[in-house]
């Protein structure tokens, strides 16, 4: 399960005693509304409502996400409403992002629609963080 409050060098170290994961594929016919749980890479070609956490995650082109996600790296082609807690951003020129952006670091392309805030966050902030923050009305 991905901590919130994970030193930054964890990311170095594999995870699971020594076992490389595979990256996992969320596929563009699955629809899915919960929480989704990483110890690895994933990428979200689907449709995803809800809180996601996982060491690296990557929206593909045609992919969805409706919520929270919290990750040490997001790589963001798709659409996305909802805010990031990361401290390594990307945003692609094909993506379209309602919502914010909580990073250390982001690169943003050429072409890319975003309607929001993206604060920029120290690196202890993402360390220390135990829990998201509530949604402003």
């Amino acid at each position: 399960m991905f901590a919130l409050s994970r030193r930054s060098d964890a990311g170095i170290a594999p995870a699971r005693g020594g076992i490389d994961l595979p990256p996992s594929y969320f596929g563009a016919g699955l629809r899915v509304r919960g929480v989704l749980e990483i110890e690895g890479e994933l990428t979200i070609q689907g449709f995803v409502a809800g809180r996601i956490a996982a060491l690296k995650l990557i929206i593909a082109a045609g992919g969805r996400v409706e919520g929270d996600i919290v990750a040490r790296e997001v790589v963001i082609a798709g659409n996305l409403n909802g805010r990031v807690f990361a401290p390594s951003v990307t945003v692609e020129e094909s993506a379209h992002i309602e919502g914010r952006i909580f990073h250390n670091a982001i690169t943003v392309a050429r072409g890319a629609h975003f309607d929001g805030r993206m604060p920029w966050r120290p690196i202890v902030f993402f360390e220390t963080l135990d829990q998201l923050p509530e949604t402003q009305p």
